[in-house]
Order: structure tokens, then C-alpha cells, then sequence
């Protein structure tokens, strides 16, 4: 079990889970009103620390430099988010959201708050602090408030860290498929024709004429040929594709909400302080 006097060894520190694995580093830690203990420590999670989870302290103990807890990382990170009011105390209702989700019983885990025979109960005369159940301890990085005789208050604020993680937002991907189109085009194609053609007789021509015979019938045939338009397709390779990326950078806006502590005096009975 962790007691007050670790606190300060606990903010600010690692905290690892059940299976010894780095869970973040403890933030804040509350204490709950009706046994004075230490009961919940907020851890920051997430990318730069952005997150923080309600993490149990019971059974939890101190290892060296680090918080070992008994619940795993998953469980821690999967944690319901809880509102703290402005004073630094958890509702009911949130402490019980808390108790379900890490399956604490809540109702034995009330009576032995509520048991005087329980450790951390305070004896007749000592005041128990706070007010209300599971009161912030108002540690968060404070651990200088905690020392005996300081009269200091510690200031502190959240910062906004805002980085990128690397998500998938789709797939592209290249698909060939066959289309059909008609094309035309123009080319020359000759055939042959039959003309009648008569010559004179000469004497060049003299001895055909007279080596047949004087009257009788004939025929002559002649074979015409005429070119005609032939389609033929082949293969060709026109280009090659392929599929690239390109990183484009542009600016997005991003909003969070961060808390700040304000301080203020309190100067009580102004009649009472007023110099005579």
C-alpha cells in the first residue's frame, strides 16, 4: 500500500502495469475522506501525454523509481473519462463508473472505507482530511505543498501538446480492363476492268491476222483482279502505369481544452486585519 509520505516519490514518476509494461507517468493524486489513504493516481497516456486515466492505488506499491499497479495497461487506457470538480473531488456517480469499468465491488469496498477498524482511520482527536469521498489530494506536481511549515502555493497549468500519428484513410489501386472501339481509315485498293480494244491491221500485225482461218467462231477470256481492304490487329505496347504517392502538407487547426490553477488571498475579516 502506498502511504502519504510517498506521494512525492509517486508524482512525476513511471508508472508500469500488471505485466510490467510502461503505462505513463502519474499526474495527480486522490485520497479518499473516510480512511485518509491514497486511492486513485491519474496517469498520462497517450501520444505526447495527452490523455489521463483514474488508475486504483490499492495493492499498489513503489518499485525502485516507479509505481507498480495491479490492472493492465489496455484496462488503464480503455478508462471511462471522469469530470473533477473546481474544489479537486470526484462525484459519486464517477467513483462508481470507475469502480465498475476496473470491477471493484463498490458496496464492500464502501464498508470497509466506513470500517473504523480499517488502517488509515484517524484517532480521537485527529482530523481527517477533506470533506467529501475520494478528495483530490491536490498533488498534481505539487509535492512542495506536502512539506511540514510551507507556506507556499504551487501554480500550475496544463499544456496543449499536439503531434500526428500515421492513420490509413484509404486505398487506391490500378485495374486494367478491355474496352471496344471502332477506328476508320482511308487506304487506296485498285481492281482491274475490261476495255474493247480494236487496232488497225498493219504489217506488223500482217501475218497474226492471216494464220486463222478465213470465217469461223472463237473466245477469248481474260481473269480480272481487284484489291480488297484486309483487317489485321496486333499487339502493341503504347505505355507503362504504375501507382504513386505524394505527401502534401497543409494546416489543420486543432482545439483542446487545458486547465489552470488561479490563487488567490483571502484576507478574511478586513476589521480584524486593519492596523489600529
Amino acid at each position: 500500500m502506498i502511504t502519504r509520505e510517498q506521494i512525492p516519490a509517486v508524482l512525476d514518476h513511471p508508472v508500469y502495469d500488471a505485466d510490467g509494461s510502461k503505462v505513463g507517468d502519474a499526474k495527480n493524486v486522490f485520497f479518499d475522506d473516510a480512511t485518509g489513504q491514497p486511492e486513485w493516481v491519474t496517469v498520462k497516456t497517450g501520444l505526447f501525454g495527452t490523455n489521463e486515466s483514474f488508475v486504483p492505488m490499492r495493492d499498489a506499491h513503489m518499485v525502485e523509481d516507479h509505481l507498480e499497479v495491479t490492472v493492465s495497461k489496455d484496462r488503464i487506457k480503455d478508462a471511462p473519462n471522469v469530470d473533477v470538480d473546481s474544489g479537486g473531488h470526484l462525484s459519486q456517480d464517477e467513483e462508481h463508473r470507475l469502480y465498475e469499468h476496473y470491477g471493484i465491488d463498490w458496496d464492500e469496498a464502501w464498508q470497509q472505507a466506513n470500517d473504523p477498524d480499517q488502517a488509515g482511520w484517524a484517532s480521537p482527536g485527529e482530523e481527517l482530511p477533506g470533506n467529501t469521498a475520494a478528495e483530490a489530494a491536490a498533488v498534481g506536481g505539487t509535492q512542495a505543498d506536502m512539506r511540514a511549515g510551507d507556506d507556499a502555493m504551487t501554480r500550475s497549468e496544463e499544456e496543449m501538446h499536439v503531434g500526428v500519428e500515421r492513420q490509413e484513410v484509404g486505398r487506391a489501386r490500378l485495374r486494367k480492363y478491355v474496352v471496344t472501339e471502332e477506328q476508320q481509315q482511308t487506304i487506296p485498293v485498285r481492281h482491274e476492268e475490261v476495255r474493247v480494244v480494236s487496232e488497225p491491221i498493219t504489217d506488223a500485225n500482217l501475218d497474226d491476222a492471216l494464220s486463222g482461218p478465213e470465217i469461223t467462231e472463237a473466245e477469248r477470256e481474260v481473269t480480272l483482279y481487284a484489291e480488297k481492304p484486309v483487317v489485321e490487329t496486333r499487339v502493341e505496347p503504347v505505355e507503362r502505369v504504375r501507382l504513386s504517392t505524394e505527401e502534401v502538407t497543409e494546416e489543420e487547426t486543432v482545439t483542446g481544452t487545458v486547465r489552470k490553477e488561479r490563487i488567490e488571498a483571502d484576507y478574511g475579516d478586513e476589521e480584524e486585519n486593519r492596523q489600529p
